[in-house]
Order: C-alpha cells, then sequence, then structure tokens
C-alpha cells in the first residue's frame, strides 16, 4: 500500500507546491496587461484546469512523468511588458498567437532530438541552477519570518528522520496551521468557479512585443529545462507530443485569460525524481495525480488562494525549497559525476543560478548555452592524469 501511495503523495505535493509557489505571479501579469479583477481569476482558474488536463493526458498516453504548469517566466513577461496598446483584448490576441507558435514548434521533429541531445552533465547542472535559488528560501524564511517557519523546519527535520515520505506534506500541514492561527484573514473569497470570456483583438505592436517574447520566454525558461529535467532523470520525453498538446491548450484557454501552458521546470522534478517512486516506470503517476490535483485546485481556486495569500510568500518558497532538496541533491550528482564535463557543468549551474535575462530570456537558457559551448570548447581535451 505504501508503494502505491508514494507517486500519488509526490502529485499532491506537486500541485500544490506548483499553485501555492507562483500563482501570485500570474495575477500580478494578468492585471499588468490589462486584465479586471474578474478576468485575472477567470485566467488563473483555465490555467489550472488546461494544465491539470494536459499533465493527465501526456502522462496515461506516455506513461512518463510529464509535468505540465503555467509559465512564470511568461508571467513575470506580462509584469515587465505592462498596458498593452489596444488593453486586454489585444492581450488575449497575443496568448493566442503564442499557443500557435507553441504547436508550429512542436510539428518540427528537429526540435525533439536537439532537446533530448542535451548532455546528462549539462541537463543536471541547468536543473540544479533552476533549483538553488528556491531551495535557499526555507533559510531565508528562517530569518525573515522565525515564528513560522521554525516549526515548518523543525516538523519537516523530525519527519525526514523518521518517516521520510511524510516530511513535505507534514510541513504543508504546519504551515498552513500556522498561517491560519497567526492571521486574522479577510473573507473566504468566490468559491464558485467563473470563467469570463474575452474575444481577441490583434495589432502588429502587440504581435511583436508580446506575443513573440512570449513564445520565446516560454520555451527556453519553461519548456526546454522541463524536457531537461526529464532527460536528466533518464526519459527521453516525446517533446513534439507535448509542445502540440500544451500549445493547443493554450491556444484554448486563452480567450479566457490563460498565457501560456508548458513543461513544468522546477516542479518536475518532484514528479520525475526518485522521491516520486524508486521504480521510474512507475513515476508517471505522480504527474497525473499532479494535473488531477491542479485542476481541483483551480476549481476552488477561491479558498485556496485566500489561505496562501495571507502567507509571506518567503514562507511558501520555503515549503517548496524542502520539497526540492532531494532533487537538488540528484542534480548535482548528475552534474559533477563525469570529471571531464565538470567545468562546463560548473558554468552552466552558475549561469542559470544567477537569474540573469538577456533579450527577454531567462538564465536557464543562457545557463544551457554557455554548458554546450564550454563542452565543444574542451571536447579534445583529455582528463589530466592522476598525480
Amino acid at each position: 500500500m505504501a508503494g502505491r501511495m508514494q507517486p500519488v503523495l509526490a502529485g499532491v505535493v506537486t500541485a500544490l507546491v506548483g499553485f501555492a509557489s507562483s500563482f501570485t505571479v500570474v495575477l500580478a501579469g494578468l492585471r499588468a496587461v490589462g486584465a479586471t479583477e474578474a478576468q485575472a481569476a477567470s485566467g488563473l482558474l483555465v490555467l489550472c484546469v488546461a494544465s491539470g488536463l494536459c499533465a493527465a493526458w501526456l502522462g496515461l498516453r506516455h506513461r512518463l512523468p510529464l509535468s505540465i504548469a503555467w509559465s512564470t517566466p511568461g508571467a513575470a513577461l506580462l509584469v515587465a511588458t505592462g498596458p498593452v496598446p489596444g488593453g486586454w483584448p489585444v492581450a488575449v490576441g497575443a496568448f493566442l498567437v503564442s499557443g500557435l507558435l507553441i504547436v508550429a514548434a512542436g510539428l518540427f521533429p528537429a526540435l525533439g532530438r536537439a532537446v533530448a541531445a542535451i548532455p546528462k552533465p549539462v541537463a543536471g547542472a541547468m536543473l540544479a541552477g533552476v533549483l538553488l535559488p528556491l531551495c535557499t528560501a526555507p533559510v531565508r524564511a528562517l530569518v525573515e519570518v522565525p515564528g513560522l517557519a521554525a516549526p515548518v523546519l523543525v516538523s519537516w527535520l523530525l519527519l525526514h528522520r523518521f518517516a521520510r515520505r511524510w516530511a513535505v506534506p507534514g510541513a504543508l500541514v504546519v504551515a498552513a496551521g500556522a498561517i491560519a492561527l497567526t492571521t486574522s484573514g479577510g473573507g473566504a473569497g468566490g468559491l464558485r468557479p467563473v470563467v469570463e470570456v474575452t474575444a481577441p483583438q490583434w495589432s502588429v505592436p502587440a504581435l511583436v512585443g508580446l506575443a513573440l517574447p512570449l513564445f520565446l520566454v516560454t520555451m527556453a525558461a519553461q519548456n526546454v529545462p522541463g524536457t531537461a529535467v526529464l532527460v536528466g532523470y533518464g526519459y527521453r520525453p516525446p517533446l513534439g507530443a507535448a509542445l502540440r498538446t500544451t500549445g493547443l491548450a493554450s491556444m484554448v484557454a486563452a480567450p479566457a485569460g490563460g498565457h501560456a501552458v508548458n513543461l513544468a521546470a522546477i516542479t518536475a522534478a518532484l514528479a520525475a525524481g526518485p522521491d516520486a517512486h524508486p521504480d521510474p516506470d512507475r513515476r508517471w503517476i505522480a504527474s497525473v495525480t499532479a494535473g488531477v490535483g491542479l485542476a481541483l485546485l483551480g476549481l476552488g481556486a477561491g479558498a485556496v488562494t485566500t489561505l496562501v495569500g495571507w502567507a509571506p510568500p518567503v514562507l511558501i518558497e520555503a515549503v517548496a525549497g524542502l520539497a526540492l532538496l532531494g532533487a537538488l541533491a540528484t542534480a548535482l550528482t548528475s552534474a559533477l559525476a563525469d570529471p571531464t564535463a565538470r567545468e562546463a557543468a560548473v558554468v552552466t549551474l552558475v549561469v542559470t543560478a544567477s537569474g540573469v535575462s538577456l533579450a527577454g530570456v531567462g538564465g536557464a537558457f543562457w545557463g544551457l548555452v554557455a554548458g554546450c559551448l564550454m563542452l565543444l570548447l574542451f571536447r579534445n581535451r583529455r582528463t589530466p592524469p592522476k598525480p
């Protein structure tokens, strides 16, 4: 029974962490490009449901832990972009075109072969670079909100010592209890799901200034790292099918306010790693469970959003960081296992973890580029003899 429940439990944690760690960025991004409160709430709802359905379908179809999420870097891009000339309908039109571009990318097998050929040391290092900033959140939370963070960390340590599989769920329960006991609240929010559809409009400035950057950021900072995570754990994901599915889901969600659906990057490690199940062939259950959980969270987003919204952001990040410590260790081991590729792996890790953004593209993509260039530069160098 414990073995059967392990991937289900990992999927529940994946859904909770994926939702709680970045839903505020989604709301801020949608509002920044012109959405009303109702339109932003509609966008969050359809992103949860679309991501969940894609994860369930892809996991069942391919028997692989293909975690799906919304584009958090894409939402950050919306915040940076700000109001779009033409307002919210033009932004919705840009979301629709971005989804169409993702579908088009999935129609070219060469792209899938190129991503699947990422060297394991570089893939592991890029994953470690993506995870590292979030894994430092427990330390920051202990300094910034010690009264809330200390019980969470103590419960995680005790459960990790005596009942490891319950460590993160236990930390989540303690965090929820601490939030409920230390905040006065402010209403339960709307419990009935509402979808508000907007007819899309298009303009050349929005296509060039929003649709194309959103597509590039989603590919470079979500789909490429998300595929690399799976490659790092020994899987060969069907990138073309994933891109076509998530691109189509993005197009369907766009009129209701969804900006982009894609392969998960950070939370992908929760479903694809050994903590989900010792047998890699059973970990797809975790991603399917995560998809169902995320869809349900979207349907009940009122109460969940209210509770999580009461918490300091760093506390939610701390719980996510605790959940990802094992994945970080695995990624570092993979990155540094080959002595001939260690410099390239370290360069990948440093560039990715720096969080730099060049030309609207995040550090994960540039870390991949830097690591592959290092491998090419030193590909003929022999391992120095041992003294």
